[in-house]
């Protein structure tokens, strides 16, 4: 049982990661610094309530705002680059700042113990779970609820003027332009939105796992993070549910029992399904055919 626990917990802040990357991809900007301001949650959070003794809810709150303000700052000059320009700057600082964690040395004496941020060797030691009686049972609901609060703010944001202009923006740059929507605005508000997002990702991530280090939040990562809402699809929000639970739940999990040959086949079956949904799991196209189906069982009821 805690194996299926455990894992619903992975896939819940893999959804936030996910999450944090379709806000960024509804502009048409793809972003490898997804991972990077995961890793800045992770640290500031973990740091807060294990250093400073600070409730988890503050030391989240106080992650997505420093997330988000890293964000806003890499938002600005990404602005100068597109496509795979923009993917390699972003992948610049996504290392720049894991190489900042990996000499990143903060620790203080507590007891006969050191703890915080080791270099190398991780941020151990960060147990406010278990210490304030929190169960896996408890963790996995808290992950849950702030993955449905943040679903539902993107539902509302998607459904708002604010989301219009940031899929106009996607759509065609050139032409919202001309349309008087301010482009740099749109774009460098999805770059922040999504980086407060990573931010309490990150920082709960830190605290199910109780051991952080740099390499947790290297390329595979923010290659994930993107992956999730591209093969989801952009049509809403659930799609990146959809696609972690089929990367983590299915191909990394579901088939562990192969051995080796689940690392072969994870690749074909990834080429697999976005050859069959081009546009995503749950695109419009799909959204439009459950409509149809639930209005005709309706229907068929009703008559």
């Amino acid at each position: 049982m805690d194996f299926y626990l455990g894992l619903a917990q992975v896939i819940g802040v893999h959804t936030l990661l996910g999450l944090s990357a379709y806000c960024v991809l509804l502009t048409s900007q793809v972003s490898l610094a997804q991972a990077a301001f995961f890793a800045v949650g992770a640290y500031v959070a973990a740091i807060l309530t294990v250093i400073f003794k600070w409730h988890l809810f503050a030391a989240l709150g106080v992650s997505a705002v420093v997330s988000g303000l890293t964000a806003c700052a890499v938002g600005f000059p990404a602005l100068r680059v597109k496509g795979l320009m923009l993917v390699v700057a972003t992948l610049a600082f996504g290392e720049a700042v894991r190489l900042f964690f990996f000499n990143f040395t903060y620790q203080i004496q507590a007891g006969e113990l050191k703890i915080g941020p080791h270099g190398a060797e991780g941020f151990r030691q960060i147990r406010y779970f278990p210490e304030h009686g929190w169960s896996t049972f408890d963790v996995l609901v808290f992950i849950w609820l702030m993955v449905a609060i943040v679903m539902a703010c993107l539902w509302w944001l998607d459904q708002s003027r604010a989301g219009a202009v940031m899929r106009a923006v996607g759509e065609d740059e050139v032409a919202a332009h001309s349309a008087g929507i301010n482009v740099t605005a749109a774009k460098v508000s999805a770059m922040t939105i999504g980086g407060v997002i990573a931010g309490i990702g990150g920082g709960i991530f830190a605290h199910y796992t109780t051991h952080i280090e740099h390499a947790q939040f290297g390329v595979i990562l923010a290659t994930f993070a993107i992956a999730y809402p591209i093969l989801g699809g952009l049509s809403n929000v659930f799609g990146t549910l959809l696609a972690v639970i089929f990367i983590q739940g299915f191909l990394i999990e579901g088939l562990r029992f192969l051995g080796d040959w689940r690392n072969l086949l994870f690749g074909a079956l990834i080429v697999l399904a976005m050859n069959l949904r081009p546009r995503g799991f749950l695109d419009a196209g799909g959204i439009a055919s459950l409509k149809r189906m639930l209005f005709a069982g309706k229907e068929s009821s009703g008559a």
